[in-house]
Order: structure tokens, then sequence, then C-alpha cells
């Protein structure tokens, strides 16, 4: 038997038959540790930044935040699209769609993210002025913009797919290893680069700190599957490229709902700094302050959901629908637990996070209000990602894009004019409260009747067969 088959093997006795808590966390703890260094990173440009104290320099990362935001519609496409494909061909045991799949998503995700760089070189001043960058900080924006997406798109893009990838088969490990790599050498670089001891770039620093960090993380990437190359099928070899139909359809079903998603929240977080510019920069430096702390418990259940993923595709594929339905309750108890704990020390201690930050009295004012308001979806968020995340493992793309529609373009984004007419400013963090709480409620009913209705088909099989 060949080294590669025994692989799989052991593939197969974790997705398979390992008991499910022990499944999962083997699936999500390196997962949760990746999205940990993940949001330290996240925090880092926005901590080093504020070390100058510049509300100026702060809005530059602030404002260009869903510029970047807007990779995850390339990252989900040929990410989320890719992995699902490659997990659900995993538990058919179908090892050349997965190789083919993993090549498909490879080369497109190329192509996409440079198509993405180039057209942020020729429109950047257009992209400025929408992104909401005014006189006094289209500077410090276009420094900021120049590094993490001008330059920096491909490598950016490339290395969060290639970990969707390696962590499609089970090595969750080492797809975190990669993302921790680029992670840790940014935060090594952040102080050198923004502060006056330092290179003294402030925001454009940030960018280029960001730049390196992602391009290091492919390196590692590359290296991982030459090495694994015979212990993987995972593969980038352009001889498995193809433009096979039903791999195309396949990675697009699921990748076209997961990167619409991401625009209509890219649209969403526009109009939201776009309100916020309208009330200065004092303002627009405590929402983006507020977004990056808040995005520590969001990067958590992300990262807990992305990792069960490879688990759910696998034994929905696999016809082990309880053991797709144990995983996903599992993980939603442990989600909440977590989330649920995390809130409650936000709203406390939502002041003196903010002054973390920046020492700044009316930063503190505004940011306090902004947090204690937007920590209150996180629960109701929880069980939303969980539920997207079974869509997009099992092939549901249209349930997914379904639930991204009503998020953003039937609850959000109405609440975002309709909380600031009523209540000016102060109203804007709580429309993504509304838009959650609703969505939550919508999806625990479409999830039970989901389970209901695998159960009856499995009886209805189980019938047939007999």
């Amino acid at each position: 038997m060949s080294e590669l088959k025994i692989k799989n093997q052991d593939k197969t006795e974790l997705f398979e038959r390992t008991p499910v808590p022990a499944a999962v966390r083997k699936m999500v703890i390196p997962t949760i540790i990746s999205s940990l260094i993940m949001i330290i990173y996240n925090l880092a440009d926005t901590y080093f930044v504020g070390m100058l104290n510049d509300p100026i320099q702060n809005a530059a990362v602030t404002l260009v935040a869903p510029l970047m935001l807007a990779f995850n519609a390339v990252n989900n496409l040929f990410g989320v699209g890719t992995s699902s494909m490659m997990s659900r061909a995993l538990g058919r045991h179908d090892e050349e769609t997965v190789r083919r799949s993993s090549a498909v998503g490879f080369y497109c995700t190329i192509c996409a993210a440079a198509l993405f760089s180039l057209g942020s070189i020729l429109f950047r001043t257009n992209l400025l002025h929408l992104l909401g960058a005014e006189e006094n900080t289209i500077t410090a924006t276009a420094g900021y913009m120049k590094w993490t997406v001008c330059w920096g798109a491909v490598p950016a893009i490339l290395n969060v797919v290639m970990a969707y990838m390696v962590r499609s088969e089970g090595a969750t490990l080492h797809a975190s290893i990669g993302t921790i790599s680029g992670c840790v050498l940014n935060m090594i670089l952040d102080p050198l680069f923004i502060l006056p001891w330092g290179l003294n770039m402030g925001a454009e620093g940030a960018g280029l700190a960001t730049f390196l960090g992602n391009t290091a993380a492919c390196c590692y990437f590359f290296v991982l599957l030459f090495v694994r190359r015979e212990h993987t099928y995972v593969s980038i070899s352009p001889k498995y490229f193809t433009l096979d139909k039903k791999i195309i359809l396949g990675i697009c079903a699921v990748g076209i709902p997961a990167s619409i998603q991401n625009l209509l929240n890219v649209t969403s977080m526009t109009l939201l700094n776009n309100f916020s510019a309208s009330f200065g920069s004092d303002v627009v430096a405590s929402m983006g302050i507020a977004q990056k702390i808040n995005m520590v418990p969001m990067n958590l259940f992300f990262g807990l959901s992305q990792g069960i993923l490879p688990l759910i595709g696998y034994n929905y594929a696999n016809g082990n629908h309880r053991r797709m339905k144990d995983t996903v309750f599992y993980a939603m108890k442990l989600c909440l637990c977590l989330v649920i704990t995390v809130s409650v020390g936000y709203f406390v201690f939502a002041g003196s996070l903010i002054r973390l930050f920046m020492n700044n009295d009316v930063i503190v004012s505004y940011g306090t209000h902004f947090l204690r308001a937007m920590c209150l979806q996180l629960p109701f968020m929880c069980v939303d990602f969980l539920a997207v995340g079974v869509f997009q493992s099992t092939g549901m793309g249209e349930k997914a894009l379904i639930f991204a529609i009503l998020r953003k373009v039937i609850f959000e984004i109405p609440a975002l004019f309709i909380l600031n007419k009523l209540f000016p400013l102060y109203g804007l963090p709580y429309a993504q409260v509304t838009s959650e709480m609703l969505l939550a409620f919508i999806a625990v009913i479409v999830l039970i009747r989901l389970f209901k209705h695998m159960e009856k088909d499995k009886k209805i099989a189980d019938a047939t067969n007999g």
C-alpha cells in the first residue's frame, strides 16, 4: 500500500470514527490559535498606529478596511468554494477531483487577485473618495492602501486560499502555522516601520509590514506543498488544472454566494464609514478601534466555524448525517459559551479597552458607546456563522446567498439609514445588532428543518435499500 493511501486512512479515522468532541477539538484548536494570532495581528496595526496619538493616521487604517475586507470576496470564491469541493470529494474517496479542484482554485486565485491589484492601481483616486477619505486623511489613506491593496492583494489573498486548501484534508495545524508565520513577521515589523524611533512611516509603515507578512505566509505554503508533495492530495501543478464543468460549477456553487456575502459586507462597512466620516475623524477613529476590538471574539468563532467545515462536508458527502449534526451542535454549544463570556466582559470594560489603543478622552467616549453596542450582536452572529458554514460545507450555496442578502440588503443596510435618522451617530452600531438578531432566529428554524429533512431522506433510503 502506498504511503499516500496510508495517509488517507489516517484522515478517514479522523473524519469518520474519532469521537465528535475529540474530532472537533483536533480540527478547531489549531484554527482557533491561528485566529488568536490573527486577532493580535489585526490589532497590531491599530495599536502601533494609535501610539502616534494621531486620529488621522488611525482613520487611514479604518478607511481602507472595507477594501481589505473585499479580499474575502476572492478568498471565499476560491477558498471556501474549493475547500468545500475538496472535502466532499474526499468524503466520496474521489482523490482525482481533490487534486484538480485544488489546482483550479490556486490558478484562478492568482488571476483574480492580480486583477484586484491592477484595478486598485488604475482607479486609486476614485477608490479613496469612495472609501470616505477627505482632504485631511487622503494622504495617509493612500499610503496604507498602496502596500496592503495595490501591491499586496496577491499575497494577502493567495495565502488565505492556500490555507483553506491545506485545511480541507484535515491538515489544520499546517494551515495555522502558515497563517501564523505571516502574522508574527507583521507584528515584529510594525513598530519598526510605524513609530518615530524606527522608519517613522506611520500608517504606510503598517501597510508595508502587512505586505511582507503575507508574502512570508505564501512562501511557507509553497515550501510545505513541495515537501509534502508525496503525502497530500492538494496540488498546484499546472497539469491538474482543468476547465471541467463539474469542478468549476462545484466550486462556484459555494464560492459565488460566499463571495457575494463578503461584497455585501464591504458595502455595509463602506456605508458605515461614510456615515461616521460625516461626524469627523475622531468618530471614524473611534469606530475603527471598536470594530477591531470586536473582531477578537468574531475571529474566534469564525475560526471555530471554519475549522469544522471539512468535518461537516466530509460526513455529509459520506452520508453520515448523524455525525454531521452532532458536530454542528457541539460546535455551537462550545462557541456560545465562549462568546457570551467575552460579550459580558466587553460591555463592562469597554472604556478601558478603547483607552488601550488611544488615550484620548473624546475617542474613548465615542468608542465605549460603539463597543458596547457591537458586543451585543456576538451571540447571535455565532449562530449565524455556523449556519452559513453548514450551507457552504454541504454545497448548499443558494441558502448561504439567501442569508447574505437577508443579513445586509434586507436587514442591516436599511437599519443603518433608519437608526442614523432616528438617533444620529449613536444609532449606527445597533444596525448590525438588529440584523444578526433577526437572522439568528431564522438560522435556528432553517437548521432544524434541514436536519429533519436529512433524517427523512435517510429513512427513505434505508427502506428502499432494505
